[in-house]
């Protein structure tokens, strides 16, 4: 059985406080993704989420980037933010049918983020996962689903999403039901708590507590700090999907860069390049 792989990275690359901080001065916004996905090792394209994306887009993203690095993808909100999900299939359809399989290898899990209003249903949520496809143009498609609502922190939402081989998104935020539950073959985390005052971010304390999480996700465990929700799910290695996102915003790549640091401290990580990355703590504030 494949060794369990972990990806850290950020939403989205376009973002004018990066630049000059994160970005080099003088770098142009048209090298942006190619400079973030060398420093990085995945990033979750958000832009998919306010409207569809041309194929060209896709296939352009994937080569202005490193062969082994892997983007997740945000669904439309068109699918998500809708009062019976069951009717969802034709902006499922559409988004599906939109290039996304142009990444290829570089498609990661597709995400689809539901309305803080949106509570759980089990017959219409249960009919929103059948729509969502194992594979698409012969290329296997992984789902993450994060919801907002305190109605899903129940067992039968995390059996729910078992059943249909889904993972349950772990938001790192107060606004959200904490649902560490492994649910599928990979982990999906976003994390919120992003300090301003903070040079990478995340202290070091909490980025070892990360990393200490990851490392027991990756084993299919719960970890031991984060109160599941459901009985445990057969051990086995886990993929792990860790993106920072919202929080101080501008602190992200320097929070995802010092995670990459600290998992390397303490053990395997994916790389996207052999080249050195340039340590969070050389980078400007």
């Amino acid at each position: 059985m494949a060794a369990p792989v972990t990806r850290v990275g950020i939403g989205g690359w376009t973002f004018e406080p990066w630049r000059g901080v994160f970005y080099p001065k003088g770098l142009k916004q048209a090298e942006e993704l190619s400079y973030a996905s060398r420093k990085l090792t995945s990033i979750e394209i958000n832009a998919t989420f306010y409207r569809t994306q041309s194929a060209q887009s896709f296939r352009r993203w994937a080569a202005d980037t490193p062969d082994d690095f892997v983007f997740s993808v945000k669904a439309p909100r068109t699918a998500t933010q809708r009062k019976i999900l069951a009717e969802a299939r034709p902006s499922i359809e559409r988004f599906l049918d939109s290039g996304i399989t142009e990444l290829g290898p570089k498609l990661g899990p597709i995400l689809w983020q539901f309305a803080p209003w949106t509570a759980f249903h089990t017959d219409d949520f249960a009919a929103f996962l059948a729509l969502l496809p194992k594979t698409r143009n012969a290329q296997p498609l992984r789902h993450a689903v994060e919801v907002r609502h305190k109605s899903f922190g129940t067992p039968d939402f995390v059996g729910l999403l078992r059943q249909h081989q889904a993972a349950v998104v772990f938001v790192d935020s107060e606004k959200h039901p904490p649902i560490p539950d492994v649910t599928a073959d990979f982990v999906y985390a976003r994390l919120e708590r992003t300090l301003k005052d903070e040079p990478t971010g995340y202290p070091p304390a909490a980025l070892d507590q990360w990393v200490k999480r990851i490392r027991q996700w990756e084993k299919g465990a719960v970890p031991s700090d984060l109160p599941a929700l459901a009985a445990p799910a057969a051990a086995g290695p886990r993929d792990c999907f860790i993106y920072f996102i919202s929080g101080a915003k501008e602190k992200a790549p320097l929070a995802a860069m010092a995670l990459i640091e600290h998992l390397e401290d303490k053990g395997k990580i994916a790389m996207t390049t052999n080249k050195p990355r340039r340590a969070a703590s050389q980078i400007s504030d």
